[in-house]
């Protein structure tokens, strides 16, 4: 269970005094967890705590850039909470806020207002109004304030520093098991079940449909997956994430995830849909028929995929 704080300035007393990690967590990825683990470690008594902002400061500056997140605000909450975080200090990100000062930041925020004990970021941490602060001015200043600092160099595989943006690329090139070997977990995009044309169901493949809205796009194809439902159930399936040219060239990309041996109404609940394997490339069909042909094609490969996939397994 993770509580989810959003005013720095009316934090109860129960929910200060925490060891807290710092950045914006976009992914929970393997080097995130690195940080989280070293502000346990520094203070295994203290409760575990992250301090992230919502939205993404990104999305506040640049709002006009396309929709990069691997993992909106329920599913980065949610992941935290899988690492043992028990509070997550999530602060709006307005134009007040990007206008403190790097000592601000350190002594309104991090001391007076959430009470931190410890600090634990990654070595290119950077925070206060343009960027001002860095973790030397951090160690300085939560020093003087009896706060410790522990930072944590990147982590790195054969072939660099594990990051969100290496993430990210891997998605768009077609490659969610690696992204998955960083993240330490499937890709997941999660969203509200819309209702769409019901042409899948037509066609003998009854879709769930999901906006990607702000998160990043994959690259567009047909995928093995699996679906978390609301109620707790794990059901594999096949998914397409694009713009459906073979229906409606133009539409703005989506999940259509057919998912397999379910029956029932998903309309309106919130569903989390992996990615495990990338199937083949999106395009357009010369009939609904070629269509229909080749889902049923994608539906057995993806069962293959997924075979060796516990039916409780995200």
């Amino acid at each position: 269970m993770i509580t989810i704080v959003r005013d720095w300035r009316e934090v109860p007393a129960p929910l200060r005094g925490a060891s807290v990690a710092l950045g914006n967590f976009d992914g929970v990825h393997r080097g995130h967890v690195e940080v989280l683990a070293a502000a346990h470690q520094a203070r295994p008594d203290a409760p575990r705590a992250v301090l992230s902002f919502a939205p993404h400061p990104r999305e506040f500056f640049r709002p006009d850039d396309p929709p990069f997140r691997l993992t909106l605000e329920a599913e980065r909450a949610a992941a935290l909470a899988e690492q043992g975080v028990s509070i997550l200090y999530e602060l709006p990100f307005d134009r007040h806020f990007s206008t403190l000062t790097a000592e601000a930041f350190i002594s309104d925020v991090l001391h007076r207002g959430i009470g931190a004990v410890h600090l634990a970021c990654g070595a290119d941490f950077a925070f206060g109004h343009r960027r001002g602060g860095n973790v030397t001015l951090l160690r300085q200043q939560a020093e003087a304030l009896g706060i410790g600092l522990s930072v944590v160099p990147h982590l790195d595989d054969a072939e660099g520093p594990i990051s969100s943006t290496r993430i990210r690329r891997l998605l768009q090139d077609g490659y969610p098991e690696r992204a998955a070997s960083l993240l330490g977990r499937p890709h997941v995009i999660r969203g509200v079940v819309a209702h769409g044309d019901a042409r899948g169901r037509t066609i003998g493949f009854p879709t769930a449909n999901i906006a990607l809205g702000r998160h990043v796009e994959p690259a567009r194809g047909v995928y093995a997956v699996t679906a978390a439902l609301e109620d707790g159930r794990i059901v594999k399936g096949v998914a397409n994430i694009g713009r459906r040219p073979t229906v409606t060239d133009g539409a703005i990309a989506r999940v259509e995830a057919h998912l397999f041996d379910f029956s029932g109404d998903l309309y309106g609940q919130e569903i989390a849909v992996s990615l495990h394997h990338f199937l083949r490339d999106e395009r357009k069909f010369e009939s609904f028929d070629a269509l229909r042909r080749q889902i049923g094609l994608d539906a057995d490969e993806a069962r293959e995929v997924l075979a060796g996939i516990a039916p409780d397994q995200p």
